[in-house]
């Protein structure tokens, strides 16, 4: 299984080499692969890399202060990204905190330089192993027999390696930002996945000319309109969506009605168009 080690930068690169020996050394059917060794001379340096991101399995991003909006290094994540599922891409964050990260590296999971966060990265890197993976037991016993060598020798990089750029405060506009946008998008597929769920829930009642059997649930007046929208739109006659309204969301049969009628009027008054003079 090939690791993939990220970096940029003199710091990133003396802990991308660390975690690439250590890593071998805890997971020994596991192959880091670092650009600063094993890219062979003569070789063209940018079709080598491309190479090698396509046939990776886990990658790990090495971050500071200096590289995390380093081109570089979002290039690397994202091609890595690409072929991978994000739970496969980790950022080790050598000199940061994860509240100091922004999009798009802070969609990715985080390892902090302790050992509770290691572990929970070398427990990843060997789930992806598969059939060659370690036993728990066995994990846990080589993982503290290399732990005290990676703390050492980390502190010794952090120490020799001074940061060149001070950190900088990300504003409150920033984080604010951040967390409007990740409300609407995660906002967005709730919806798209309630939908789905009832579509499907609805296709099956339909089919079965019975009511499919769920746990109701009450919601709110704008959350009953996209409902019924969402019924209508699909072809769901008056009298069965009201039902499925007052079934699946424990409103009241007047209540139904009144909300698929509303709808039914705003969808043809969109179907008009504006009035003409």
């Amino acid at each position: 299984m090939k690791v993939f080690i990220s970096w940029s930068g003199h710091r990133s690169k003396e802990v991308a080499e660390l975690l690439s020996d250590w890593v071998k050394c805890v997971l020994q059917a596991s192959k880091p692969w670092i650009s600063t060794r094993d890219i062979d001379k003569g070789a063209i340096w940018f079709s080598e890399i491309s190479d090698q991101l396509k046939d990776t399995a886990a990658g790990i991003v090495c971050l500071t202060q200096e590289n995390k909006d380093k081109p570089w290094i979002l290039f690397e994540t994202g091609a890595l990204a690409k072929g991978l599922s994000t739970n496969r891409v980790c950022t080790f964050l050598i000199d940061l905190k994860p509240s100091d990260i922004e999009d798009p590296l802070a969609q990715f999971n985080h390892t902090l330089p302790d050992e509770s966060s290691l572990w929970g990265l070398i427990c990843s890197l060997n789930n992806c192993l598969g059939a060659d993976r370690l036993d728990e037991r066995i994990l846990k016993q080589v993982f503290g027999t290399y732990w005290p060598q990676f703390e050492h020798r980390f502190a010794e990089i952090i120490q020799k390696t001074p940061a060149k750029t001070k950190p900088k405060a990300r504003t409150d506009e920033s984080i604010l930002g951040e967390i409007l946008e990740n409300t609407r998008v995660l906002s967005s597929r709730v919806r798209d996945l309630e939908k789905t769920s009832l579509n499907q829930l609805f296709s099956k009642s339909f089919e079965s000319n019975e009511f499919v059997p769920i746990k109701t649930k009450t919601i709110g007046p704008f959350e009953l309109y996209e409902s019924a929208a969402s019924l209508i739109d699909n072809g769901v006659s008056v009298e069965q969506s009201i039902n499925q309204l007052v079934a699946f969301h424990n409103c009241s049969k007047a209540n139904a009605a009144t909300i698929v009628s509303q709808v039914i009027a705003d969808r043809k008054k969109k179907t008009k168009g504006p009035a003409t003079e």
